[in-house]
């Protein structure tokens, strides 16, 4: 393992401490835990927007807090949920009265102290919904939709959510608008290589030089199958056969796009995916709104990328026009 670190066991919070110092006039630390809200927030008449899961997977979720994106983010060790007592610290520095929205990745790991810090903060007299983002087609069947991972979709379902938290919306409306964009929302990996975990230096699965897996998770969980190291025009055509059908996508609909690295993969090779995918679209006369191209969710050094499409309808086009400003992702509009 070669990686830039010092302590092995000391990473994520010496990389929160980088972080902090990198963005200060931007975002402040909530007490002595590993979560960090926007300059202003609590934001009046403003529902909260609470994002979190494991570090690893730089900028997701750490670097995705400021306007037009979360108000506060809480992360765990690499590749682990936050404890929920992190996370209802978080909860109370995300409340200005009107309730908070969780939005994280669906793991058991989070899953269970996301839920537990809600139950806690409803004891408190918080007002708490959860969006649990199950983006990754290749994880579970159609009809076991909730029980798929997240993957690099919750970039979209954040950023959404945050638009329509900002006109004033209750708590109510804002977690239904995340359901929606989520609900239009499909994703898929190609793993080429490994990853390891810093604290161990072990990889998280094996896999041949001349090998490539579909459908990876972002921890190294199986996908739908390994095969042989093929061209990215072949790539992108298995990935995407797997998305159209899926929701399914049809002639006629706009979607906004999502080329994402995994961690080591180049732009070289993403815009070459794009290219391919941008054909794709193009044969099945699906008019492409937006492209994103770059690392948002990754897994440490793992080289792959992952596609994700959101289906758009007039609503959610005229949110995600929204600017967006935070250190990991920024929009300027449309």
């Amino acid at each position: 393992m070669k990686k830039l670190i010092n302590n092995p066991d000391n990473v994520v919070n010496e990389m929160f401490e980088g972080f902090l110092l990198a963005n200060k006039n931007k975002v402040k630390r909530i007490g002595e835990i590993n979560a960090a809200a926007r300059k202003n927030v609590p934001i009046k008449d403003k529902v909260g927007i609470l994002i979190g899961g494991g570090s690893g997977h730089e900028p997701m979720f750490l670097e995705l807090i400021g306007k037009g994106m979360a108000d506060v983010v809480v992360i765990g060790d690499v590749f682990a949920a936050p404890p929920s007592t992190a996370i209802l610290e978080a909860t109370k520095a995300a409340n200005s009265g009107k309730g908070v929205l969780y939005i994280y990745n669906n793991y058991m790991g989070d899953n269970l102290n996301f839920g537990m810090a809600s139950d806690l903060a409803q004891m408190e007299g918080i007002n708490v919904e959860t969006v649990r983002v199950w983006d990754d087609v290749a994880s579970a069947p159609l009809d076991r939709i909730e029980e798929r991972r997240g993957i690099a979709g919750v970039l979209f379902i954040i950023k959404i959510a945050a638009a329509i938290a900002e006109t004033g919306a209750d708590l109510q409306k804002v977690k239904s608008t995340a359901e929606e964009a989520r609900d239009n929302i499909r994703s898929i990996g190609v793993a080429l290589t490994s990853a390891t975990i810093p604290s161990t230096g072990k990889t998280t699965f094996n896999i041949a030089e001349d090998e490539m897996e579909i459908g990876m998770g972002l921890h190294g969980e199986p996908g739908v199958k390994r095969v042989k190291l093929v061209a990215a025009k072949e790539t992108a055509v298995t990935m995407s056969e797997q998305i159209l059908q899926d929701l399914p996508f049809e002639k006629g609909d706009e979607v906004s796009v999502l080329v994402n690295g995994l961690g080591s993969t180049t732009r070289m090779e993403l815009l070459i995916m794009y290219n391919e995918l941008d054909k794709i679209l193009k044969e099945k006369q699906i008019k492409v709104y937006d492209v994103e191209i770059g690392s948002y969710c990754t897994t440490q050094e793992m080289a792959g990328c992952s596609f994700t499409l959101m289906k758009l309808n007039d609503k959610l086009k005229e949110l995600y026009k929204n600017k967006a400003d935070s250190p990991g992702y920024r929009f300027c509009g449309k």
